[in-house]
């Protein structure tokens, strides 16, 4: 199997640099090489790509704020000169951080990180159904989707809450909304996201899961009314 990818760096030299290593690389495939954020995006808004090994230094739109624009987020290895964003990357969950010059033997690591990610991904079934990863406290953790009662605003965080327990995960409303499956999961209020499997009874204002009533934005009662196929 290949991993889509592509290269954004500045740097016409390290972009070829990257550019040979990827594609002498049995398991990467290259889409394309860009000086800036700009023409990455929209590469990436019509070729599916799975990991981006991306500067962090660029002028206009850095790296960081290049992935702050994105409603979701393959892969990111980071590729810099610099240690000190190595703690900053960690908070925008990189796979990993490749400092320059970069050995070849680390590269390869690097990539087999990525491999085995998305294998664990998308190969990793079991009879628990499907399930998402989150981040919380440092950690990484494996929540089963059909657990999932309802995803809720909170300031820069979202509040996670399963049928066991409840987790704040670095994230908008939109990029989670993006990983979860969209036959069941159903945004009803800007501040909330409901599993319409865990809905008991809802009215013009409410939907309840137990004994929570989740506030039903007038415009969201047509979606939801539509996903619990109810006439």
């Amino acid at each position: 199997m290949k991993l889509n990818c592509v290269v954004v760096d500045d740097s016409s030299i390290q972009r070829m640099i990257m550019a040979k290593l990827v594609n002498n690389h049995p398991n990467l495939h290259l889409i394309g090489d860009f000086s800036n954020a700009i023409e990455a995006k929209s590469c990436m808004s019509v070729h599916d790509v799975d990991l981006i090994f991306l500067d962090i230094e660029m002028p206009v739109i850095s790296g960081f704020d290049f992935l702050d624009g994105l409603k979701s987020k393959p892969q990111i290895i980071f590729v810099t000169s610099k240690a000190e964003y190595a703690m900053k990357a960690f908070d925008y969950d990189a796979t990993d951080y490749l400092q320059k010059p970069i050995a070849i033997d680390r590269f390869n690591a690097s990539v087999k990180r990525a491999v085995d990610q998305y294998l664990y991904k998308h190969d990793n079934k079991d009879e628990e159904g499907e399930h998402i990863f989150i981040k919380s406290n440092l950690k990484k953790l494996k929540v089963y989707t059909a657990k999932i009662k309802w995803i809720e605003a909170f300031g820069d965080y979202v509040r996670v809450v399963t049928e066991d327990d409840s987790n704040l995960v670095l994230s908008t409303m939109k990029a989670f909304e993006n990983d979860l499956p969209k036959n069941r999961f159903v945004r009803v209020h800007k501040s909330y996201i409901i599993n319409i499997d865990k809905v008991e009874r809802f009215n013009s204002k409410f939907a309840e899961i137990g004994m929570t009533k989740i506030p039903l934005s007038r415009n969201k009662k047509e979606d939801l009314v539509r996903a619990l196929s109810i006439e």
